[in-house]
């Protein structure tokens, strides 16, 4: 599968499962990627914490579970709002698009300016990041898969993201999605 150059609306899927790393069995979703760096959110994490008291008007319009989602290890100060538009072609206050329907919000709205707007919304918490010129470096070392990201995939309940991805994907990447952390299995 061709994709070109990193950019937003791709995923990312680890590749090496077991390691025991931040990012094992991880899907993240491109957010962005230029000379400066790529930027990005993990899809499957989800995590029980209480939000900023100006966003947590915003937990009953999150697409379930209605928790705030760990985007990764970088600038865990940060919180990104990623969103579908209900009515496709529609361009709500606040609204940056990603690729298709998908894309962030300004999340200093009130709930009542968002909702309505959207089908999905989910809060993450922190970034993946990664400088110039690294990302790259690990694509070519074999660290990730890359496919296009689909709605499903970004506002589907996160058990066995990876897992799903990886079988969508088929062929070789398919067979990643069997993998178990019992050696005598795989």
């Amino acid at each position: 599968m061709q994709l070109g150059e990193p950019r937003a609306g791709q995923l990312l899927i680890s590749r090496d499962p077991g390691d025991g790393s931040y990012f094992d069995r991880s899907v993240v979703l491109l957010l962005d990627h230029d000379d400066e760096g790529s930027i990005g959110v993990c899809l499957h994490q989800p995590v029980t914490r209480r939000l900023p008291e100006t966003l947590e008007q915003l937990r009953p319009l999150l697409t379930p579970p209605a928790d705030p989602f760990e985007g990764g290890p970088v600038n865990e100060d940060a919180v990104v709002g990623l969103a579908q538009l209900r009515s496709p072609g529609s361009r709500p206050p606040g609204w940056s698009p990603l690729f298709d329907d998908i894309g962030t919000v300004e999340l200093g709205n009130r709930a009542e300016d968002i909702d309505g707007h959207f089908s999905h919304l989910r809060l993450f918490v922190g970034l993946s990041g990664w400088g110039p010129g690294q990302l790259v470096s690990e694509l070519l070392r074999g660290s990730w898969f890359r496919t296009r990201a689909t709605p499903e995939e970004i506002f589907a309940t996160p058990d066995r993201l990876w897992q799903r991805v990886l079988r969508r994907c088929g062929g070789e990447w398919g067979l990643w999605s069997t993998w178990t952390p019992e050696p005598g299995l795989n």
